[in-house]
């Protein structure tokens, strides 16, 4: 519900956070899990092989005034020299019209175990810099307002923001096949601080679970596939399952997930020589549906060709959204 309230008019929720010295946040979130699969979870730095770019976009809840928008911009590839993969993600939260700012800078690394003919495992670490800061020239306060005139006065509120800079830390194992493949990462491990004010703000461990499939279905002229997939999030006392279905013919590829009690989500995209480009909707179904506008997302990802190296290397099969 605090997102409800706009961070230029009244913000309720800044009143909240000084009620207390010990607060919890929350992570962004992306519908197009695999389109962003670093941010997913660091044991899919590399998994492509080649060198791989994903750039994505969201815009959450644009019917209310001071909505959040998220975009990241991540690479990765397998690296021979080491052993395992690579990847790099920059990440940036806006809230409440930049009200807050959270921006994430993560470098990984990956290792691949071959456990048998068809079967591989792959082992992630993540370390991230993180700044979140707050700017209070975009609050305004309740001894600020006149009941007539409204808000005219100068707050009596004492400013205590600051800019909270830390290091984090992640790690995530991923097993699959050519048919299957499932997942389960831990996100903060240490738990860093990231208050803005006065007290402590840890910021809770994030358990993802996530599973799916590849299942060939027969069709005239290209191939096509269905996919279905399982994701499970926990942070805190947040709990999140989407589960869905993936459909693919050809370069089309067209998606429908459904989200808790909360959204259906729909998908449509393009996936076409080294390029993927994937436009998804968060249909709202709580009671916010008829203020909140749902939720855009965009994800444009490109996977280069590369030369064939002598060691053998297994890619992952799973959708590209």
């Amino acid at each position: 519900m605090l997102k409800k309230f706009t961070f230029r008019t009244g913000v309720i929720a800044i009143f909240l956070l000084f009620l207390s010295n010990s607060l919890f946040a929350q992570d962004p979130e992306f519908t197009q899990f695999y389109s962003n699969p670093l941010y997913l979870n660091p044991a899919f730095a590399g998994t492509a092989h080649c060198p791989r770019v994903s750039l994505n976009y969201r815009n959450q809840w644009p019917g209310i005034s001071g909505s959040f928008i998220t975009t990241s911009a991540s690479y990765d590839q397998h690296v021979d020299a080491l052993s395992g993969g690579v990847g790099l993600i920059v990440m940036n939260d806006q809230a409440g019209e930049g009200t807050m700012s959270t921006t994430n800078v993560s470098g990984m690394y990956s290792y691949q175990i071959p456990v048998g003919r068809r079967f591989s495992i792959k082992a992630g670490l993540q370390a991230t810099w993180a700044q979140k800061s707050v700017d209070w020239s975009k609050l305004t306060f309740g001894d600020m307002i006149d009941a007539r005139r409204g808000f005219i006065y100068n707050t009596q509120e004492v400013q205590r923001d600051q800019t909270a800079n830390y290091v984090d830390f992640s790690a995530g194992v991923l097993g699959y096949s050519e048919k299957y493949f499932v997942g389960f990462a831990v996100h903060h491990l240490t738990q860093p601080d990231e208050s803005v004010i006065q007290g402590t703000s840890p910021l809770p461990r994030k358990y993802t679970f996530h599973a799916g499939g590849v299942i060939p279905v027969q069709s005239k002229g290209e191939p096509a596939s269905l996919s279905p997939n399982l994701l499970i999030q926990m942070q805190g006392n947040f709990r999140q399952i989407n589960y869905g279905m993936y459909f693919s013919k050809g370069p089309i590829i067209g998606g429908l997930w459904y989200r808790n009690s909360d959204s259906f989500i729909a998908l449509i995209g393009l996936h076409t020589g080294i390029l993927k480009f994937g436009y998804s909707y968060d249909i709202t179904v709580s009671k916010l549906t008829q203020t909140s506008a749902g939720s855009h997302e965009l994800s444009l990802g490109l996977t280069f060709d590369c030369k064939p190296k002598k060691r053998r290397f297994r890619t992952i099969s799973c959708p590209s959204f």
